[in-house]
């Protein structure tokens, strides 16, 4: 049987350095690990070829031999007296790979059995002026705090707490991994290292118990639907000494009975009348801070939009504010009076004697390009 290349095995150069090896064998112990191809041997056999190529790559002595003769002394063909324990930067990548397939069941945060508090949402509807200029409100939160009465321990006092017998008091329990253990989260004690003997009366021995608490919330101008506030450390408390959870607001913004957004500008829409349109008037238009008048010249078309400066949303990220759009409408009168009626037959009859330019540009270019088509 032909000798195996450990370089070619770990596909690096022989000038290879020691954290390129170690990425090398890294990537392919979790490609062929047994775990994550059970009941392939190929994959298995791929796994044992690359952690005895590692094995020997990384120990400078093994290294030096291998370099100088092809081989390492004690070890045959099919890594026959390869120790799986006992060779040099192996634990560092076992490390490494554990916590890719563990890293949900035993990490922990500070002490051991420490746990993160959960984050919250709270869902939040605010008024359009309130997003437009901001506002500070108080809601109310049901959370996970820690016992006042047993202070988080979870025991009626600190003499009921034990160490857990199954793990030792580590919160880990060691299983064999084919031809190496691996530490999982104990099932007795669920990583906490100590079980209760007389819990709690209040919590029950869980160390937390729910509240409801108030809180005043700062909403920034310039918010819409979707965006979301953080309020670091007001979630869940965390258990042993984990850190607390945080809060998050998201906010939904009513519907405005006047105003629609787009981005920081808002539009609305004022019907006015004929003559008002006509003749032009000074019309009364909502703005997010009251009514204001706005001056309509004469021969106003249907649809055209006026713009109000700095009338819009305040801006989220710096000064200033958005615009307002106002489209005016104009409303044709339905229900005319036989004077209104008379009144407007003479204004079209001295429409069709009108001999200067026509006042009507859109009807004139119209039949302009009826006359175009048909001729």
């Amino acid at each position: 049987m032909a000798k195996k290349d450990y370089y070619e095995t770990l596909g690096v150069s022989r000038g290879a350095d020691d954290e390129t090896l170690k990425k090398a064998y890294r990537k392919l112990a979790l490609k062929y690990h047994p775990d994550r191809n059970p009941d392939d041997k190929a994959a298995e056999q791929n796994f044992k070829d690359a952690s005895e190529a590692y094995s020997v790559l990384s120990d400078r002595t093994k290294r030096a031999q291998y370099d100088q003769y092809g081989h390492v002394e004690g070890m045959g063909e099919g890594g026959a007296g390869f120790d799986f324990g006992n060779f040099g930067g192996f634990g560092d990548v076992f490390g490494d790979i554990f916590s890719e397939f563990f890293s949900g069941s035993s990490r922990q945060t500070g002490r051991r059995g420490a746990h993160r508090g959960a984050d919250l949402q709270y869902n939040m509807e605010i008024s359009f002026e309130q997003a437009a200029f901001g506002n500070t409100s108080e809601i109310e939160i049901p959370r996970l705090e820690t016992c006042g009465q047993c202070g988080g321990i979870g025991a009626k006092s600190a003499k009921d707490v034990e160490v857990c017998q199954v793990c030792q008091g580590s919160g880990q329990q060691r299983m064999q991994q084919g031809f190496f253990s691996v530490a999982t989260t104990c099932t007795r004690c669920h990583g906490m290292g100590k079980t209760i003997r007389n819990p709690c009366p209040k919590c029950h021995g869980a160390a937390r118990v729910r509240r409801h608490r108030k809180l005043r919330v700062n909403i920034p101008a310039g918010v819409d639907t979707g965006h979301r506030l953080k309020l670091s450390g007001e979630g869940e408390d965390g258990i042993n000494g984990g850190r607390k959870g945080d809060l998050y607001i998201l906010i939904g913004v009513k519907p405005h009975p006047f105003f629609h957004r787009e981005g920081d500008d808002i539009y609305c829409e004022v019907p006015v009348s004929f003559h008002q349109a006509a003749l032009g008037s000074e019309i009364v238009v909502p703005t997010l801070e009251g009514k204001v008048e706005l001056k309509v010249p004469s021969g106003t078309q249907n649809q055209r939009v006026f713009r109000m400066r700095n009338k819009g949303i305040s801006h989220l990220r710096g000064s200033g504010r958005g615009d307002q759009y106002v489209q005016v409408t104009v409303e044709i009168p339905s229900n005319l009076t036989s004077r209104q009626r008379e009144i407007l037959q003479e204004f079209a009859e001295l429409e069709v004697n009108h001999k200067p330019k026509s006042n009507y540009p859109l009807v004139e270019k119209f039949a302009q390009k009826l006359r175009n088509l048909f001729g």
